[in-house]
């Protein structure tokens, strides 16, 4: 039992990450294309354990990314990739912080970052974890406060 629940919470993180999630049926129906077969009251069940927060916006966001969002939102000016490089362009100065909140993140499609000024370097693991990691954070730009 555990053991399921473990796949399909870790199924919930990247659903959330990596799609617009504004209902718990719309979760439902993800995780059965999935391959995970539940109803709305495990899924609302895995939404507290996980600590899922729904931001102003209805979009559900994981609360280990709430720093990383608010920090996107409000300080990267552009996102672009080549490959498994994603190149993040910040705020003057703020470079460093939010490398350390993806960092902090532990996302699993991230393998390390570099950060300058005004410019982060993300590593993935491959081409296809560089374009989910370029999505998310083009996703999280979106979300204002």
């Amino acid at each position: 039992m555990a053991k399921k629940r473990n796949g399909r919470q870790e199924a919930i993180r990247e659903i959330v990450r990596n799609k617009d999630v504004r209902t718990q049926r719309m979760l439902v129906e993800e995780l059965k294309a999935s391959g995970f077969d539940c109803t709305q009251a495990t899924v609302s069940r895995d939404i507290a354990d996980m600590g899922l927060r729904k931001l102003p916006e209805g979009v559900y966001v994981l609360a280990e990314d709430l720093h990383l969002q608010r920090m996107v939102s409000e300080l990267v000016i552009d996102v672009s990739r080549a490959n498994n490089l994603v190149l993040v362009k910040a705020q003057p100065g703020t470079a460093s912080g939010i490398a350390a909140a993806i960092d902090a993140a532990e996302l699993s499609d991230v393998l390390g970052s570099l950060a300058g000024n005004d410019t982060i370097l993300v590593i993935a693991k491959s081409d296809e974890q560089g374009e989910r990691f370029e999505r998310m954070i083009t996703k999280l730009r979106s979300v204002r406060k």
